[in-house]
């Protein structure tokens, strides 16, 4: 490259895709982005520069930037077969709550993911990545990226994004590091996605499309929480308040105002839980996927284009 395309390059504003994590959920973002695909006449690894997710979604992630998938094909990835079998093997019962194993043993997830990404290098992405991890031993937050990865590999990436505390084993990567789902930091990785495309790209001129994966509003009762143990918490969705803060949200709103586009709404008749593989509840994500294109497709649109 010479040093006036390189210039240009850097002088050219830049669009970031970041995908929330959500489980069988991400599939409304699936559909969304089917009908921006249809609308821009393109594929979405043609539009956009830099590709960021958080669990499912950073699966999401991988497979359009590293595999370079059309919407359509990142559908057939998410299909209902594929779905069931990263869900098989159950170790829980109904029998009682205090559960002693992650409730999948992550065979069936990385039988899926080593299908379609084999033994790809993260380095080897045509397009920046980067997935929201958290390195237990450490103790602290992990981003694997494509443009600072050695010897990591995409289904590893894939798998350690994906490793929900609860659903699935702690993953441990080919550095040695044992991570777990990087929704326990960021779900919502659209300002680590602005600051880490302002770094590489060497530019502020920065937009960002952020899709959701719905938001639990079902009203906790203030009085009785305040008596609430353990179990109490997790059978009123402790995980999905941890993971569904807005501050990112709020601090990139300020940060860069109209160049960032969030997706998302309440969940409404979609299950909160995030394994949910019924066929009525998958009909029901899809149809808030068609709900957020009604109502977030112009805008979508006009930020690309602006």
């Amino acid at each position: 490259m010479s040093f006036l395309d390189s210039l240009l390059n850097k002088k050219k504003s830049k669009l970031v895709l970041s995908l929330d994590g959500g489980g069988v959920r991400v599939l409304a973002g699936v559909m969304f982005l089917k009908k921006l695909e249809v609308a821009l006449g393109k594929k979405i690894t043609e539009v956009f520069d830099f590709f960021i997710g958080t669990s499912a979604g950073g699966v999401s992630a991988l497979c359009l930037a590293c595999l370079q998938m059309d919407a359509e094909e990142l559908d057939e990835f998410w299909s209902e077969a594929n779905i069931s079998l990263t869900m098989s093997k159950s170790f829980w019962d109904n029998a009682t709550v205090f559960q002693t194993k992650p409730k999948y043993d992550g065979v069936g997830k990385h039988d899926v993911l080593h299908k379609y990404f084999r033994d790809m290098l993260l380095k080897d992405s045509p397009k920046p990545v980067a997935v929201t991890t958290y390195d237990v031993e450490k103790r602290q937050p992990r981003l694997l990226t494509s443009y600072a990865a050695s010897n990591i590999t995409a289904l590893k990436a894939g798998t350690a994004t994906s490793a929900a505390p609860i659903y699935y084993p702690t993953e441990n990567i080919e550095d040695g590091s044992w991570l777990i789902d990087g929704g326990v930091v960021a779900n919502n990785p659209s300002l680590i996605g602005y600051v880490e495309a302002s770094k590489l790209f060497r530019t502020k001129d920065i937009r960002v499309l952020s899709i959701g994966t719905g938001i639990n509003r079902r009203k906790i009762n203030g009085k009785k929480s305040s008596t609430w143990g353990m179990v109490s918490w997790f059978r009123h969705d402790i995980l999905g308040i941890m993971t569904e803060s807005s501050m990112y949200h709020e601090l990139l709103t300020d940060l860069i105002g109209e160049k960032y586009l969030r997706v998302n709404s309440p969940t409404g008749q979609v299950n909160r839980r995030m394994d949910d593989n019924s066929g009525v509840n998958l009909e029901r994500i899809n149809l808030m996927g068609m709900e957020w294109w009604s109502e977030f497709g112009e805008k979508a649109l006009q930020l690309i284009d602006r």
